[in-house]
């Protein structure tokens, strides 16, 4: 659901996974939405790159952004090493792609991904417990996130935590800036119980920031003094980090103003479209594929747009909408969809093999539907490269098949001769239910 001012909506998921849901929907097909899938834990989609904390805090350092200073250890002994720069003591923090780290547990029971040390004994004692485990978060799901990377950062005191993020919104057409006075806790949790304290400030994109508009968001965001400059020195060169890097989202939480007068970015979340990756190969390059589900990672490879989800009827579709739609008709009649799959309109017989091999090799499938409107994909394509990749992948689970559209007959002649043991029906409603019959 979305919390509505008269300019701005924030998204507000139900469940951690609908970001990604909604992200790899939207590659397909602006503006779908299915009820359906609400409440579900489902797998990580890629619509944007994500860095880890330390790689974001990284990017902003080479474009001026102050940051905490620290070191990443891959090791316990790497760790140690980090530590004894920071005789004031050190903040140790798991490196996973996903929120809520420090209420986290890891799968050895060893809880919080964020801890406070004040000696080397226990840097060393921590970081044994926390490198090369599991950690478990309210946005993981069970299943959890490797950690194999440990951010260590100076520990300071915080005077005062605020909230700052730059995002894209249609609404104004360009880049807008979002600021609370209150930060360090959930800015949905902020904008819910007090929707006057989100600050919000559109950008001209042709003109940019200017360091007037800067200033001004931080005395918004009620930085007083020197501080007022030091805020708007990091809004503006976060902002050109945003423009220049390609950014889908930079979200500060929080933007902290320490005791010794600082102004700094304690936590970073920074996205990257992945459509700017041919001039962005450095950052691209920064990917950790460990964080991913590795279905999605090799859907990708062939780019195929695939979400896994948590049902046992695989699904082959071409097209956002029919995706959508076979999902919800499965839903209607009983059964669950193992993974929202769109092949899209130009999609070669080596997709189609990469995607069946795809969905045949996932363990909790137990049929799989092929529904096909031949408009902007020929039947006989999909026909063709079906056959070929069971014919080399060998037939596994049983395989549900409905062709309309350019083609058809000769996609379905295909499929006849092949004499391999198909279920293939053209009436939408009959297919679904008998994939779902099969899958029971």
């Amino acid at each position: 659901f979305w919390l509505k001012s008269q300019s701005f909506s924030i998204p507000v998921f139900r469940n951690p996974s609908a970001f990604q849901i909604m992200a790899g929907v939207l590659r397909s097909l602006s503006g779908v939405a299915n009820k359906s899938l609400r409440n579900k834990p489902v797998a990580q989609q890629v619509r944007c790159l994500n860095l880890h904390e330390y790689q974001s805090l990284e990017v902003f350092s080479s474009f001026g952004v102050q940051v905490p200073r620290g070191g990443v250890a891959k090791t316990v002994d790497e760790a140690v090493e980090v530590a004894k720069q920071f005789p004031g003591g050190v903040v140790v923090k798991s490196q996973v792609l996903a929120g809520g780290r420090g209420l986290g547990t890891f799968k050895n029971g060893f809880k919080g991904g964020v801890h406070i040390c004040d000696s080397i004994e226990d840097v060393k004692d921590k970081a044994s417990q926390m490198l090369n485990q599991v950690l478990v978060t309210k946005q993981t799901g069970e299943a959890g996130k490797p950690c194999d990377t440990l951010f260590l950062c100076e520990k300071f005191k915080i005077k005062r935590e605020r909230y700052f993020a730059i995002l894209m919104d249609r609404s104004v057409g360009g880049p807008i800036l979002i600021g609370s006075k209150v930060g360090g806790t959930s800015i949905e949790d902020i904008a819910e119980s007090d929707p006057d304290a989100i600050i919000k400030m559109p950008v001209d994109i042709m003109k940019g920031l200017s360091q007037e508009q800067a200033r001004e968001m931080a005395v918004k965001m009620d930085f007083e003094g020197d501080q007022i400059q030091a805020a708007a020195d990091n809004i503006a060169m976060m902002y050109k980090t945003f423009i220049e890097r390609d950014c889908t989202m930079v979200e500060i939480n929080p933007l902290g103003e320490l005791e010794d007068g600082r102004v700094i970015v304690c936590d970073a979340k920074v996205g990257f479209d992945d459509n700017a990756a041919f001039r962005q190969k450095d950052i691209h390059d920064k990917r950790d594929f460990s964080q991913e589900d590795p279905r999605e990672v090799e859907a990708s490879k062939w780019d195929l747009n695939y979400i896994g989800l948590d049902g046992s009827i695989a699904c082959m579709v071409n097209g956002a909408g029919l995706a959508m739609a076979t999902m919800d008709v499965l839903k209607l009649h009983g059964g669950e969809p193992a993974n929202f799959l769109d092949v899209g309109g130009a999609a070669q017989k080596d997709q189609i093999k990469a995607a069946f091999s795809l969905l045949q090799g996932d363990p909790t499938v137990k049929s799989i539907f092929i529904n096909i409107f031949g408009g902007i994909m020929r039947c006989d394509v999909i026909a063709e490269g079906v056959v070929g990749a069971i014919t080399e992948l060998g037939l596994k689970k049983p395989v549900v098949v409905r062709l309309v559209g350019t083609n058809v007959e000769r996609g379905q002649q295909i499929l006849e001769e092949s004499g391999l043991d198909l279920f293939f029906n053209a009436d939408f409603t009959t297919a679904a239910k008998k994939a779902v019959e099969l899958a029971a």
